[in-house]
Protein backbone atom coordinates (compact mmCIF):
# COMPACT_ATOMS: atom_id res chain seq x y z
CA UNK A 1 0.00 0.00 0.00
CA UNK A 2 0.93 3.22 -0.35
CA UNK A 3 3.93 2.79 -2.98
CA UNK A 4 3.00 3.47 -6.42
CA UNK A 5 5.27 1.83 -9.15
CA UNK A 6 6.14 4.13 -12.04
CA UNK A 7 5.70 2.63 -15.66
CA UNK A 8 5.17 3.56 -19.03
CA UNK A 9 1.93 3.35 -19.17
CA UNK A 10 -0.17 6.56 -20.32
CA UNK A 11 -2.48 6.67 -17.39
CA UNK A 12 0.54 7.79 -15.14
CA UNK A 13 1.64 10.76 -17.62
CA UNK A 14 0.95 14.19 -16.35
CA UNK A 15 0.05 17.31 -18.57
CA UNK A 16 3.35 19.75 -18.47
CA UNK A 17 2.65 23.15 -16.97
CA UNK A 18 3.14 25.68 -19.23
CA UNK A 19 0.81 24.30 -21.92
CA UNK A 20 -1.29 21.86 -20.28
CA UNK A 21 -0.60 19.10 -22.83
CA UNK A 22 -0.22 15.28 -22.57
CA UNK A 23 1.71 15.58 -25.72
CA UNK A 24 4.64 18.06 -24.66
CA UNK A 25 4.81 15.79 -21.24
CA UNK A 26 5.13 12.90 -23.56
CA UNK A 27 7.77 14.76 -26.01
CA UNK A 28 9.46 16.60 -23.01
CA UNK A 29 10.37 12.92 -21.47
CA UNK A 30 11.30 11.57 -24.88
CA UNK A 31 14.35 14.28 -25.17
CA UNK A 32 15.71 13.46 -21.43
CA UNK A 33 18.74 11.84 -21.13
CA UNK A 34 19.76 9.95 -17.63
CA UNK A 35 16.75 11.09 -16.09
CA UNK A 36 17.25 14.47 -15.97
CA UNK A 37 13.86 15.62 -16.34
CA UNK A 38 14.46 19.18 -15.24
CA UNK A 39 17.05 19.83 -18.10
CA UNK A 40 14.74 18.21 -20.38
CA UNK A 41 11.61 20.85 -19.54
CA UNK A 42 14.38 23.93 -19.62
CA UNK A 43 15.32 23.16 -22.78
CA UNK A 44 12.25 22.27 -24.11
CA UNK A 45 10.43 25.72 -22.46
CA UNK A 46 13.42 28.12 -23.97
CA UNK A 47 13.16 26.62 -27.33
CA UNK A 48 9.18 27.34 -27.06
CA UNK A 49 10.33 30.94 -25.83
CA UNK A 50 12.26 31.22 -29.04
CA UNK A 51 9.70 29.86 -31.01
CA UNK A 52 7.18 32.59 -29.60
CA UNK A 53 9.77 35.25 -30.11
CA UNK A 54 9.98 33.90 -34.00
CA UNK A 55 6.02 33.69 -34.88
CA UNK A 56 4.19 36.28 -33.33
CA UNK A 57 0.53 35.30 -33.98
CA UNK A 58 0.52 32.17 -33.26
CA UNK A 59 0.88 29.97 -29.80
CA UNK A 60 4.00 28.31 -29.61
CA UNK A 61 2.16 25.22 -28.48
CA UNK A 62 0.15 25.27 -30.79
CA UNK A 63 3.74 25.60 -33.38
CA UNK A 64 4.66 22.51 -31.66
CA UNK A 65 1.18 20.43 -32.25
CA UNK A 66 1.42 21.25 -36.07
CA UNK A 67 5.05 20.73 -36.21
CA UNK A 68 4.48 17.57 -34.94
CA UNK A 69 1.67 16.49 -37.02
CA UNK A 70 3.63 17.65 -40.27
CA UNK A 71 6.38 14.52 -39.15
CA UNK A 72 3.54 12.03 -38.59
CA UNK A 73 3.54 9.39 -41.19
CA UNK A 74 0.84 7.13 -42.70
CA UNK A 75 1.87 4.94 -43.79
CA UNK A 76 5.29 2.59 -43.49
CA UNK A 77 7.02 -0.12 -45.11
CA UNK A 78 7.07 -3.34 -42.97
CA UNK A 79 9.64 -6.78 -43.84
CA UNK A 80 7.39 -9.42 -44.69
CA UNK A 81 8.98 -12.59 -45.08
CA UNK A 82 6.95 -14.64 -47.77
CA UNK A 83 8.18 -18.58 -49.96
CA UNK A 84 11.94 -17.48 -48.70
CA UNK A 85 11.66 -13.80 -50.01
CA UNK A 86 11.53 -10.30 -47.72
CA UNK A 87 9.47 -7.96 -48.91
CA UNK A 88 8.94 -4.69 -47.79
CA UNK A 89 5.31 -4.07 -47.59
CA UNK A 90 3.69 -0.81 -46.72
CA UNK A 91 1.05 -0.41 -43.99
CA UNK A 92 -1.28 1.94 -42.39
CA UNK A 93 0.56 3.40 -38.93
CA UNK A 94 -1.64 3.94 -36.40
CA UNK A 95 -2.12 7.04 -34.13
CA UNK A 96 0.27 6.20 -31.61
CA UNK A 97 2.88 4.85 -33.12
CA UNK A 98 2.83 7.93 -35.66
CA UNK A 99 2.97 10.20 -32.83
CA UNK A 100 6.39 8.13 -31.18
CA UNK A 101 7.36 7.82 -34.87
CA UNK A 102 7.19 11.74 -34.95
CA UNK A 103 8.86 12.51 -31.79
CA UNK A 104 11.83 10.14 -32.68
CA UNK A 105 12.45 11.70 -35.85
CA UNK A 106 12.24 14.95 -34.06
CA UNK A 107 14.63 14.53 -31.04
CA UNK A 108 17.25 12.32 -33.82
CA UNK A 109 17.24 15.51 -35.76
CA UNK A 110 18.04 18.07 -32.89
CA UNK A 111 20.21 15.47 -31.90
CA UNK A 112 21.95 15.26 -34.95
CA UNK A 113 22.94 19.09 -34.88
CA UNK A 114 26.29 19.65 -33.41
CA UNK A 115 27.42 22.86 -32.03
CA UNK A 116 24.78 24.93 -30.61
CA UNK A 117 22.39 24.98 -27.76
CA UNK A 118 20.13 22.25 -27.81
CA UNK A 119 17.37 24.68 -27.27
CA UNK A 120 18.45 26.65 -30.28
CA UNK A 121 18.28 23.32 -32.41
CA UNK A 122 14.88 22.23 -31.23
CA UNK A 123 13.48 25.70 -31.92
CA UNK A 124 14.91 25.87 -35.35
CA UNK A 125 13.67 22.49 -36.22
CA UNK A 126 10.32 22.70 -34.67
CA UNK A 127 9.96 26.10 -37.09
CA UNK A 128 10.85 24.34 -39.97
CA UNK A 129 8.93 21.11 -39.60
CA UNK A 130 6.05 23.79 -38.71
CA UNK A 131 6.44 24.95 -42.69
CA UNK A 132 6.53 21.44 -43.83
CA UNK A 133 10.60 21.52 -44.09
CA UNK A 134 13.67 20.43 -42.32
CA UNK A 135 14.89 17.17 -41.18
CA UNK A 136 12.05 15.22 -39.13
CA UNK A 137 9.37 15.95 -42.46
CA UNK A 138 12.51 14.75 -44.67
CA UNK A 139 12.16 11.73 -43.08
CA UNK A 140 8.56 11.54 -43.38
CA UNK A 141 8.95 11.84 -46.42
CA UNK A 142 11.82 9.37 -46.98
CA UNK A 143 9.15 7.03 -45.09
CA UNK A 144 6.40 7.91 -47.77
CA UNK A 145 8.47 7.62 -50.97
CA UNK A 146 9.53 3.98 -50.19
CA UNK A 147 5.88 2.98 -48.95
CA UNK A 148 5.09 4.06 -52.39
CA UNK A 149 7.88 2.46 -54.58
CA UNK A 150 7.04 -0.88 -52.67
CA UNK A 151 3.16 -0.30 -53.35
CA UNK A 152 3.64 -3.67 -55.97
CA UNK A 153 3.24 -5.45 -52.17
CA UNK A 154 0.48 -4.09 -50.47
CA UNK A 155 -1.37 -7.22 -51.52
CA UNK A 156 0.98 -9.13 -48.88
CA UNK A 157 -0.19 -7.03 -45.51
CA UNK A 158 -2.22 -9.22 -43.89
Amino acid sequence: MGYKRWTKSPEQLKADVRFNSLTVAKFINAIMLDGKKSTATRVFYDAMDIVGKRVKDVDPGEVFEKALDNCKPNVEVRSKRVGGSNYQVPMPVNRKRQQALAMRWLRDAIRAKKGRPMAQSLAQEVLDAYKGEGTAVTTRENVHRMADANKAFAHFAW
